[in-house]
């Protein structure tokens, strides 16, 4: 088992959990975040002149996945996240030891 987590523009979201489901990908935690990479934030016009919004929003998707399952879900992922300018954001596959659903106590895929 993986765990993928995917930080992505807010606008992608409903485009994204629509290809992941296409793929039978369907659980996952999403979060609100606020970061920075090369980007480096942007500039912004107001009334008082220019300013930098250094950390913008963003939205982290966190998703336990079968071995078989990542590569779908980073083409999913990126089929819909990628615009080829800098900010399309980032995903961080990890390893899981195991998946305990506290329901009902069943581990693994099994939990899943």
């Amino acid at each position: 088992m993986k765990k993928i987590e995917a930080v992505i523009r807010p606008e992608n979201l409903d485009g994204i959990r629509v290809a992941l489901e296409e793929k039978c990908i369907v659980g996952m935690t999403v979060e609100e975040v606020q970061g920075r990479g090369r980007q480096k934030g942007v500039y912004l016009q107001w009334r008082a002149g220019e300013y930098c919004v250094e950390f913008l929003p963003k939205l982290r998707l966190d998703m336990v996945v079968d071995d078989k399952d990542v590569e779908p879900a980073i083409e999913a992922i990126t089929a819909v996240a990628k615009t080829g300018k800098i900010g399309d954001g980032k995903i961080f596959i990890y390893p899981v030891e195991d998946v305990v659903r506290i329901s009902t106590g069943e581990r693994g895929k099994e939990a899943m």
